[in-house]
């Protein structure tokens, strides 16, 4: 008299414990960083007022055109600033390439301190 152990059903097992540990092994991530991409709708105007501040390679500043300082830029702006945040113009930065980050950074710490939203204009390649 022998007895034996039925192994039949244990490969499926195996194979639904295996595939329930992968899918849930890809369902949690710790170290994913979730980042909400930009969206565009390309061709479409934007409804608010553009502001347009171009910064050239002598760190010569103009906003629409006029030439300022960038002791002026905060006052300038801060007319542009709207009770109504909806209402907000967008600032679109046209930058020279050869200018340091850190001027960059100023220009748009003074953007943020009025609560202003800044766009860089970039051309294509």
């Amino acid at each position: 008299m022998t007895s034996e152990v039925s192994t039949h059903s244990l490969s499926d097992i195996m194979f639904f414990l295996m595939l329930f540990f992968l899918i849930m092994s890809t369902m949690v991530a710790p170290s994913v960083v979730k980042i909400n991409l930009p969206k565009t709708n390309a061709g479409k105007a934007l409804s608010k007022q553009n502001i347009v501040l171009a910064i050239d390679s002598n760190l010569t500043y103009y906003l629409n055109n006029e030439q300022i300082t960038f002791d002026q830029l905060e006052p300038k702006l801060a007319t542009f600033v709207s009770a109504d945040t909806a209402a907000q113009p967008n600032i679109v930065l046209q930058a020279s390439r050869s200018i340091q980050v850190q001027d960059l950074v100023d220009v748009m710490t003074v953007a943020n301190k009025l609560k202003l939203k800044m766009a860089l204009a970039t051309t294509n390649k």
